[in-house]
């Protein structure tokens, strides 16, 4: 709490003598100051009301089906160029001093549900960073960071030839099994980018919310004569 005051303090007294200094060593225009104070007052203000109008017209009718997510992702394809390699698959790394290490291969490749349950079970006990199967993608590099296989030069050639993969070095195992992957400078697959579909059609509804609240205050101040323009 000390700490806190101290240095909302420090930084109050820094604001002040800089606004000293510059009252010194360069002319102020006040009037402007002030003009730019206002504009930022009523923008701020009209900011705070836009949001709580948002806020309260943004109901679940406006919630994203996945059905706009896919008819946006068709029309905007092109926009959805991979940066990057990515992939789905398993990613596990363990110290080699880790229990049953000539298991994980084997749990890996089961489609058992009981052998996935003890290797997510072996994961949480023993593995420092793991990834496990599921429909989802992720970027490779992200995958595999902090690890030899991040140190590979040509990523593509490798994801090709290798849908499965193990290497150590001095304290650790790693296991890689690529389910599937992408390239990058290919379209993204839909699941990749559907959240991020998600937030732009999310955001456009909102800014259209904000462009009907503006019509709205507008045509009920024409209808109640609450301002008049004069011509010069």
């Amino acid at each position: 709490s000390i700490a806190r005051v101290t240095s909302y303090i420090n930084s109050w007294i820094r604001k002040q003598l800089l606004i000293s200094e510059a009252m010194k060593k360069i002319n102020i225009n006040q009037a402007e100051v002030e003009r730019k104070v206002l504009d930022y007052r009523y923008s701020l203000i009209g900011f705070e009301y836009q949001n709580y109008y948002i806020a309260q017209n943004l109901s679940a009718k406006d919630s994203i089906t996945n059905k706009a997510i896919e008819a946006y992702y068709k029309a905007h394809v092109d926009n959805f160029i991979l940066k990057q390699n990515i992939v789905q698959g398993t990613y596990i790394k363990v110290p080699k001093s880790a229990p049953r290490t000539n298991k994980v291969k084997e749990m890996l490749f089961s489609s058992k549900e009981k052998d996935f349950n003890e290797l997510e079970s072996y994961c949480l006990s023993f593995s420092v960073a793991y990834h496990l199967s599921d429909s989802s993608w992720i970027e490779f590099d992200k995958l595999v960071v902090n690890s030899p296989i991040a140190e590979i030069p040509n990523k593509i050639q490798f994801l090709k030839t290798n849908p499965y993969y193990e290497t150590s070095d001095g304290e650790f195992l790693y296991f890689l099994k690529v389910d599937a992957y992408q390239i990058s400078d290919n379209i993204s697959p839909l699941e990749f980018v559907k959240e991020d579909i998600r937030n732009i059609l999310l955001n456009k509804r909102k800014v259209e919310l904000a462009r009907a609240l503006e019509d709205e205050v507008y045509d009920n101040a024409v209808k109640q004569k609450n301002f008049e323009i004069f011509d010069r």
